[in-house]
């Protein structure tokens, strides 16, 4: 689903339910990023991250560009969840429950 160079950048947490394929595309100064993990967190879900204010500028370009070019989102905030090639913009949680099918393993 993603490119080789947002699958090296990005961090990964465990979780029990690991049946969906969740990135966050987040800030590591943001307090809804925070929140955001926070919420996938409690409730198990493995997912994989990338803060992009801490990785080099050429990269978060390119992670802008393929964010851009493959789910064309209204607006770029953070942050982004990503879910099956489906998205969230910003702190959703209602969206969230919806993008994301919990009870899985």
């Amino acid at each position: 689903m993603f490119p080789e160079f947002i699958e090296r950048l990005a961090q990964e947490v465990d979780g029990k339910n690991d049946s969906q394929d969740v990135h966050v595309i987040s800030l590591s100064t943001c307090q809804w990023c925070k929140k955001a993990k926070r919420w996938l967190d409690e409730r198990g879900i493995k997912y994989r991250y990338v803060d992009v204010d801490r990785i080099e500028m050429n990269e978060k370009s390119q992670i802008l560009q393929f964010l851009r070019d493959t789910y064309k989102p209204e607006r770029i905030s953070y942050p982004i969840l990503i879910c099956n090639d489906n998205f969230v913009v910003g702190y959703n949680p209602g969206k969230y429950e919806e993008l994301i099918k919990l009870g899985g393993n």
